[in-house]
């Protein structure tokens, strides 16, 4: 899975449609860059991965733990964020789009400091999976509520 969706990264792989392993692991390696945007991982940070990981696709502690591990392992060795957003693009429907945004946002605010570095990634990457600037300080707003 690692191997082929790093390829899919790359430009080498085919044009076929995600596999839900695969846009999992797209997510989460997305999670993971956000989350490292400011050069600063924290255990806040990987925390709240951890729990949306769960909550979105039902996993329990170890298998979102193995799911971000392998994330961060994808992340670290991919070539640029436009393909990872690509990628969520393809494999998440329009509707679920503004929840990719939130938890997104869900992470840079789980520190509880916003650093200019990751507000210009999530700038960028809402614009990429198709959110408008309008829905995602609306999905900011609600990840500050909670």
């Amino acid at each position: 899975m690692f191997k082929n969706l790093l390829n899919r990264l790359n430009g080498t792989a085919s044009d076929e449609p995600l596999s839900t392993d695969d846009a999992r692991l797209a997510m989460a390696a997305l999670l993971v860059r956000v989350a490292r945007a400011d050069h600063d991982y924290a255990p806040a940070e990987i925390a709240v991965i951890n729990a949306l990981l769960m909550q979105r696709y039902n996993l329990d502690a170890a298998g979102a733990d193995a799911l971000r591990n392998e994330a961060e392992a994808l992340e670290a060795n991919a070539p640029d964020t436009v393909r990872f957003t690509r990628l969520i693009k393809e494999a998440v429907p329009y509707e679920e789009r503004n929840a990719v945004a939130e938890s997104l946002w869900r992470v840079v605010m789980a520190d509880d400091e916003r650093h200019h570095y990751e507000d210009s990634l999530l700038r960028l990457v809402v614009k990429l999976i198709g959110v408008s600037d309008q829905d995602s300080g609306l999905a900011r707003q609600r990840a500050q509520a909670d």
